[in-house]
């Protein structure tokens, strides 16, 4: 790129070589088939950890676990406005 002149350089900064609509997505059916997978193993292990807990300290350390993952959640959210 250093030795081009200016429009050899504006060749290459064309938007449709740089972008093309975002994120490459795959198969739709692929990730449908890994969403359920997900689910159902998620209230799998959720029944199991809601079962084995035996005190109130638990249920915090529990509590703390949904609302940090909810705040995730919230944060790299991509229609979230702001920053």
């Amino acid at each position: 790129m250093a030795n081009t002149d200016i429009t050899s350089r504006t060749q290459y900064d064309r938007t449709d070589l740089r972008d093309r609509g975002g994120i490459r997505r795959g198969s739709e059916r692929g990730a449908m088939i890994y969403n359920a997978i997900a689910l159902i193993v998620g209230a799998l292990l959720s029944a199991l950890a809601v079962a084995t807990i035996e005190n109130w300290s638990q249920w915090v350390v529990l509590g703390m676990i949904v609302l940090t993952t909810i705040g995730f959640m919230i944060a790299i959210n991509p229609n979230r406005r702001g920053a």
